[in-house]
């Protein structure tokens, strides 16, 4: 096929499923969308799209298409990733994925590197999906848990994080201290995640009856702030305890409430100057960290 832009078009059309959405993605008219289509289906021979009200649907033939063309555009983007990551300055866009919860400490850190390297531009990414650093969508992630184990992906430990069981001043005044005893009769804050991959939040599943728990967040910045509004018992890093003196701790902690931080890149993009200063940079500065 001669005309990549066509088939460009079609594969925004089948991911996004409307002609103006692929218009946006592409920044281009919506009657150029469409003239994409037309011409690359007179091309192929074959209707690519069920056209309907709610949009467009990708016929068999354009699921074929959709599959071909999203490994294309897969490889572009890492080539263009891997590109734009070579030279000797430290210029042009990083891309960082981490926990929401480590902002406070992540974005002054940032802030003090753009400050050195004035050319540069951060993009700081929070989402609990796994970015996948061999297709150039991060330069550098910062992940928790067990040892990240992705192939072609250079792993260093960063730092240990201790979660605390605590409560707010006016939670404890209203239900009183919490010991191995009295579990069933305190509320707790928990996770939304029938099966919690970090182990403080498993060890709650195990411990506290599920009539126990009453309010369930996604993000652990929702955790902190249901706790500070009295909801319930639930976990803070111990950094972010020091934050305000509104929390009391209410159980010492137990090896289960830690949580090792990674510092992930990819064996294409991890010897470039830009990721390897940043990364030396975040070392450096974790040292003054408030973390265990």
């Amino acid at each position: 096929m001669d005309n990549w832009d066509e088939i460009r078009t079609a594969f925004q059309v089948a991911r996004l499923g409307t002609v103006s959405g692929a218009a946006e993605a592409l920044g281009v008219h919506h009657a150029t969308v469409i003239r994409h289509i037309d011409a690359l289906e007179g091309r192929l021979g074959a209707k690519l799209f069920q056209r309907h009200a709610r949009g467009y649907t990708a016929t068999e033939a354009g699921q074929d298409l959709l599959a071909v063309a999203g490994q294309t555009d897969d490889q572009f983007t890492q080539l263009a990733s891997r590109i734009k990551g070579r030279g000797d300055e430290v210029t042009g866009e990083l891309i960082v994925t981490s926990l929401g919860a480590l902002s406070p400490l992540l974005v002054p850190t940032i802030a003090d590197f753009q400050e050195r390297h004035p050319d540069l531009r951060v993009r700081l990414i929070s989402d609990a999906r796994l970015f996948r650093l061999e297709y150039g969508e991060a330069h550098v992630a910062i992940r928790a848990g067990k040892l990240p184990d992705q192939p072609d992906n250079i792993v260093q430990p960063f730092f240990t994080q201790t979660l605390k069981l605590v409560a707010s001043k006016g939670y404890v005044a209203r239900f009183g201290p919490l010991s191995g005893d009295n579990v069933g009769e305190h509320r707790f804050v928990g996770s939304t995640d029938e099966t919690p991959r970090a182990p403080y939040f498993r060890w709650l599943n195990e411990t506290v009856p599920t009539s126990s728990i009453y309010f369930r967040a996604s993000s652990m910045v929702a955790v902190k702030e249901a706790v500070l509004a009295g909801v319930g018992i639930g976990f803070v890093a111990s950094w972010d305890q020091d934050r305000t003196d509104d929390l009391v701790e209410m159980l010492p902690p137990l090896e289960d409430w830690t949580a090792k931080i990674w510092l992930v890149t990819h064996m294409d993009l991890h010897r470039t100057a830009k990721v390897q200063t940043f990364v030396r940079h975040l070392k450096e500065q974790v040292a003054s960290w408030p973390v265990d």
